[in-house]
């Protein structure tokens, strides 16, 4: 059983953090985000062709950082595969001794940096959800039976600052319908709309992990206001960042806020740091020496 899914089943309040495969061989770098991430979160999302940007594989990136000792999760988006390759690379994932799965849809490729690559989008999310449950069922896509069952634990994305909030409320239900058992969520700042969103899921029997963003700068404000659909950052937050003597000393403070704050809401957190990672211990208010 994977280290993420013990510690929700037992009760644990769970962290995990995000680590980008490298644009290239190289690995240094993600080693590294590994290895000073890594004691302090019980799993590491290895995200997928993230902002539709080209970067090494998920699936390989991820087994290089778990032979380092730390326990990924492996991302999988519906924007680059038709359901043949989904299919595929889930059963290479499990033989590769991958357990925990995040299913996402993925963003468009106009937005990425190749922006006249097709997307894919065979099967949405909720479709590949239904499919990696299967398999752990021991069937394919088609009813089949496959030659070894899979075991993922496996999550989904979920999007509660995004209006209106019953359709996106409506979209989770039907991923844990169709198996996700916890949810990652976009960066949050409305901690009343978290909970309600929590009650929801957890009604559904699946466990919720909030996102908790960096907003290290006055332009990852700016950037996340303009480019990202469905999520703004409050104004309330932006003069306090905006309006700070330190900007990054003001956005670690108010991360910290909101970490303490989910400790009494949901049932972890997914820390995203934009590449600041010697901040995490301060973050989630523990000593330097602390270890999970």
């Amino acid at each position: 059983m994977s280290r993420l899914r013990q510690a929700l089943e037992s009760g644990h309040f769970v962290v995990t953090g995000e680590l980008a495969p490298p644009l290239g061989t190289d690995m240094s770098a993600i080693y590294a985000s590994a290895a000073a991430l890594g004691p302090y979160c019980h799993a590491l999302n290895v995200t997928d062709n993230q902002g539709a940007t080209l970067h090494m594989s998920s699936m390989v990136a991820a087994k290089l950082v778990m032979d380092l000792g730390f326990e990924p999760i492996f991302q999988q988006t519906c924007r680059d595969r038709n359901r043949l390759a989904l299919q595929s690379d889930l059963l290479a994932a499990w033989a590769l001794g991958l357990e925990n799965l995040l299913v996402v849809t993925g963003d468009d490729p106009r937005s990425g940096d190749h922006p006249h690559a097709k997307g894919v989008f065979d099967l949405d999310s909720t479709q590949l959800l239904q499919i990696a449950s299967q398999m752990n069922a021991g069937q394919d896509m088609l009813g089949r039976d496959i030659a070894g069952r899979t075991g993922f634990f496996i999550g989904a994305a979920a999007f509660p600052e995004a209006e209106p909030y019953e359709a996106q409320i409506l979209r989770a239900r039907r991923k844990a319908a169709a198996g996700a058992r916890y949810f990652q969520t976009q960066a949050i700042f409305d901690m009343d709309k978290l909970a309600r969103a929590t009650e929801d899921l957890r009604s559904e029997g699946a466990w919720v992990i909030a996102g908790i963003l960096l907003l290290k700068s006055p332009r990852v404000i700016d950037f996340i206001n303009a480019r990202l659909a469905g999520l703004m950052v409050p104004s309330h937050i932006e003069r306090r960042i905006k309006g700070a003597k330190d900007p990054l000393t003001e956005a670690v403070a108010l991360a910290t806020e909101q970490v303490a704050a989910c400790r009494e809401i949901c049932d972890g957190v997914h820390v995203m740091l934009l590449g600041l990672d010697s901040v995490m211990p301060d973050i989630l208010g523990v000593d330097s020496q602390e270890r999970r």
